[in-house]
């Protein structure tokens, strides 16, 4: 009986592990659904790749927020796929921030975070979130996460673990479609004040 709980046990916690690396059951899926407004980044302690930024300055623009920390392998795995929507979507209104917080003391050095950001060629903004403030404001728990911020200041998509790859960019193209379309009252009221200038 013993082995038999035993076993029982040690698959539970492989599940688990495979679940959390994975992503699987963790995120909101591709569907995109106002969770609330976004919070600022919060008592950052250096900004690397960029100056000083804020979800205030962001507004218009589609945000994604990637909390990572460079030791995490599961954080590394993605990098690649964060990188790639950094490059093919920033001119079309996408602002990627990686979200450095660390999980173990020497991760908390700025030498070895830019030596990081060098060495995965990261060019995309990065704040280094010593403290956890902007974890903690945003009520994160989980290396790599993921966070869609939409054009109004919204946090509208959320993935947590690797994963979901098409899913996040589909959600990341739908944001930004909506960007660049106007609302659907406004182009009723066009196609109204259109059909009025005519009689």
């Amino acid at each position: 009986m013993r082995t038999f709980i035993r076993a029982a046990m040690a698959a539970a916690i492989l599940i688990a592990i495979y679940v959390f690396s994975t992503g699987f059951g963790a995120s909101s899926g591709p569907d995109i659904a106002d969770q609330g407004k976004a919070p600022e980044f919060t008592d950052i302690d250096h900004w690397l790749n960029s100056p000083p930024l804020s979800m205030r300055e962001l507004r218009g623009k589609v945000v994604l927020v990637d909390f990572w920390t460079y030791s995490c392998i599961n954080c590394i795995h993605t990098l690649p796929y964060v990188k790639q929507w950094h490059e093919k979507y920033k001119d079309q209104g996408l602002v990627v921030v990686g979200v450095h917080t660390p999980e173990f003391a020497f991760e908390k050095s700025t030498a070895n975070v830019q030596e990081a950001i060098q060495r995965f060629g990261i060019r995309y903004p990065v704040a280094q979130d010593n403290a956890y403030a902007t974890w903690s404001a945003f009520r994160n728990q989980y290396w790599p996460a993921t966070y869609l911020i939409d054009a109004q200041g919204r946090i509208v998509y959320r993935h947590y673990g690797e994963g979901n790859y098409a899913e996040t960019e589909a959600a990341i193209q739908k944001l930004l479609a909506q960007r660049t379309s106007p609302p659907e009252d406004a182009k009723s009221k066009s196609v109204v004040g259109a059909g009025a200038d005519r009689s």
